[in-house]
């Protein structure tokens, strides 16, 4: 995804908490849905910009270099502007951006079973 377009907010606004838990029905799962998705956006994130700063990296300290290098302050700077990672997470869950998965529970049905075994001789029944 385009983070750089993305229509989430900068700054800090009220949100309404029942669009927020409308895909999971309960506020807290859907906390941590934007909590992991908030993870995942910050990485992305960081790992394209490290790339993009790579480029800027050199082996000689040159205080030159400092001054001059312009470009690598520019790039920093859009990134600092961009809306924090779960800001954009909690849009994409209220604009149901998100699929959510639920893992199904297994539940141990073996224990009525029609065999037994006998601990004392090592057969079975």
């Amino acid at each position: 995804m385009d983070y750089k377009k993305t229509d989430a907010e900068v700054t800090t606004i009220t949100r309404d908490l029942e669009k927020i838990e409308a895909g999971t029905d309960n506020i807290y799962k859907s906390i941590v849905v934007v909590a992991r998705r908030a993870n995942q956006i910050g990485s992305e994130i960081k790992e394209e910009l490290d790339e993009k700063l790579a480029e800027f990296a050199t082996t000689v300290d040159n205080l030159e270099e400092i001054f001059e290098n312009r470009e690598q302050i520019e790039i920093s700077k859009f990134y600092e502007r961009l809306p924090k990672p779960s800001l954009i997470a909690i849009n994409e869950i209220e604009n149901k951006k998100i699929y959510i998965r639920t893992p199904e529970v297994e539940t141990d049905t073996d224990t009525d079973s029609d065999t037994e075994t006998d601990t004392t001789e090592g057969t079975t029944r």
